[in-house]
């Protein structure tokens, strides 16, 4: 992988923990990350005019990640209700760069080197680290965080084939995001109108830096798939992680614990030996 690709991906990731930190620090963390979809899909409605429409190879792609990607936001929910995030995050994100590699090569006849087997593995046991770094306060919820790493890893494998076919990343992933975002949004509206109006006028800002770095994040990802192994990328736009536990830190002022950091330092070094695979 060059330089350039890796650094982008770091950045996707970095930009991946910047909205998930304007979720977290949002006072209604459902309608914070309505309001991020809701400017996600306006920000796509915008572009897509200005941008070539994605080759017809590739839409049933789009149909079947559209339909992947509600479910995750839906199991999100369920999974947040009776897990903690601090738990359930990382077992979802930990597990499913390891689907993905194992997928890839196993059933769709892709090709790793040994040294991105040992940087994914590396990462996930990093990332799997935090998530049982704690107790297990519901053993339900975090089958829920698993079930949802599987649909993770499908959406990761199915837009990885999709963008290629493309022929234009930016437009497929923009198409994605509409048409997610279209279904959340009139869901809100018939459940939560009111204050999902009163919220978005207080919080629009958090919407905009939200919905502008999902966007960008997961473009920037799907945009590396084109040019190097998805199970590696997926591995490596994980380290949001360490991005996330800094922010932590640093701007959110949580208490990070000894066995975070070493996680942490796991992931670095499976980052670091992804840049050589």
């Amino acid at each position: 992988m060059t330089i350039f690709v890796f650094s982008v991906v770091l950045f996707a990731a970095a930009l991946h923990a910047i909205w998930n930190a304007v979720v977290k620090g949002g006072a209604d963390k459902l309608l914070t990350t309505v309001l991020v979809t809701t400017w996600a899909t306006l920000i796509a409605a915008v572009c897509l005019p200005f941008l070539p429409v994605p080759s017809r190879e590739s839409w049933p792609f789009i149909g079947v990640s559209t339909l992947l990607q509600i479910g995750y936001y839906v199991l999100v929910a369920r999974t947040y209700h009776l897990a903690d995030m601090s738990q359930a995050y990382p077992l979802m994100r930990g597990t499913a760069p390891l689907l993905v590699a194992m997928i890839s090569v196993g059933i769709l006849g892709g090709h790793l080197t040994t040294s991105a087997w040992i940087g994914i593995a590396i990462i996930c046991a990093g990332i799997l680290a935090m998530a049982t770094s704690g107790h297990a306060k519901n053993k339900a919820g975090l089958a829920f965080a698993l079930l949802n790493a599987g649909v993770i890893a499908s959406y990761t494998l199915i837009d990885g084939l999709g963008v290629r076919l493309s022929g234009t990343p930016a437009a497929y992933t923009l198409w994605i995001f509409l048409l997610t975002g279209i279904p959340l949004i009139v869901w809100t509206f018939v459940a939560r109108r009111a204050d999902f109006q009163g919220y978005s006028a207080a919080n629009w800002h958090l919407g905009l830096v939200g919905g502008a770095g999902t966007i960008i994040s997961y473009g920037l990802a799907l945009w590396a798939m084109t040019l190097a192994p998805v199970a590696v990328i997926a591995a490596l736009r994980e380290t949001s992680i360490l991005f996330g536990t800094a922010i932590s830190a640093l701007v959110l002022k949580e208490r990070v614990s000894a066995a975070r950091v070493i996680a942490v330092c796991i992931i670095a070094i499976g980052a670091g030996i992804l840049r050589f695979a």
